[in-house]
């Protein structure tokens, strides 16, 4: 056999070999990629007892769907966050008015998906946040996320990690819920003092030292109170419990006390110091 004819063989079987490994990486990306044909047809059970071997693939499969609507959203909201801060759609012809083009990443993703204003706002919002919870390993959906966002947005990417962490930790990961982390989220204080380089675990551990005194908040800290007077309320607040010999006084405890002070019919002294407040701003 000549040179030149080992040369040909050697070509054809090195050509054989790399169509053999696109045809096994094109396979694995087929097998790996979601798509509702994958997703097995809405049938009768086979029973009322315990899962066939076929239910049970047929089930695994449908989980594994639903698992990745999580995935979907961060998806969709890193994608949408992208766009818009990098004004991609500048040149994308508007679809109603193709002489222009589209100025707002919400006009974008109304006419073109039907994604609404608010929840193009909402899954731009979370995104970030599911990625990170991702990356620890939990499978946050994207309702619990959301309930994180508000803290996120007041104190940093890292506050919402630490706060998912402290349900995890209080309620195991299999049981944390929307409403357990809403809860938590509302026996914090309105004016923590973190800073921008603490990172999750330092931020999860003052939560916890916080959270493990606090009281279910008996007036809204927010709205019409001002800042001035709810820092005035935590500067005294620190004042009793050094009278007391205390280490910390939730502001909480210090409204029900002056809730049940001013309720008392037999000492009327709260009472009369808000009534006298009271007609005082009324006269100004």
């Amino acid at each position: 056999m000549t040179a030149e004819t080992l040369t040909v063989v050697d070509t054809g079987r090195d050509k054989k070999r790399e169509q053999g490994q696109a045809e096994l990486v094109a396979a694995a990306v087929e097998a790996a990629r979601p798509g509702l044909d994958k997703i097995p047809d809405p049938v009768e059970p086979d029973g009322d007892g315990d899962l066939t071997a076929e239910e049970k693939e047929r089930l695994d499969t449908c989980i594994g769907g639903v698992e990745l609507l999580s995935t979907a959203f961060w998806i969709a909201g890193k994608s949408l966050d992208t766009m818009a801060k990098g004004h991609l759609i500048r040149r994308i012809p508007h679809k109603l008015e193709p002489e222009r083009y589209y100025e707002t990443i919400e006009e974008w993703a109304w006419l073109e998906y039907g994604i609404k204003r608010s929840r193009c706002a909402q899954l731009r919002a979370a995104w970030a946040l599911g990625e990170v919870l991702a990356a620890r390993g939990y499978h946050a959906p994207e309702g619990q996320v959301r309930e994180l966002v508000p803290l996120k947005r007041k104190y940093g990417l890292n506050a919402g990690v630490a706060m998912y962490e402290i349900a995890v930790e209080q309620h195991g990961a299999d049981k944390v819920t929307a409403q357990r982390l809403r809860d938590l989220v509302k026996l914090l204080p309105e004016d923590l003092a973190l800073k921008d380089n603490d990172d999750a675990d330092q931020i999860a551990r003052m939560f916890g030292g916080v959270l493990e005194h606090a009281e279910p908040k008996a007036l809204s800290a927010g709205g019409a109170i001002p800042t001035d007077v709810r820092r005035g309320v935590d500067r005294r607040a620190l004042d009793l419990a050094n009278v007391l010999n205390r280490r910390r006084i939730p502001r909480t405890e210090v409204e029900r006390h002056l809730l049940e002070a001013f309720a008392d019919e037999e000492d009327t002294t709260v009472f009369d110091a808000v009534l006298a407040r009271m007609k005082e701003n009324k006269g100004k």
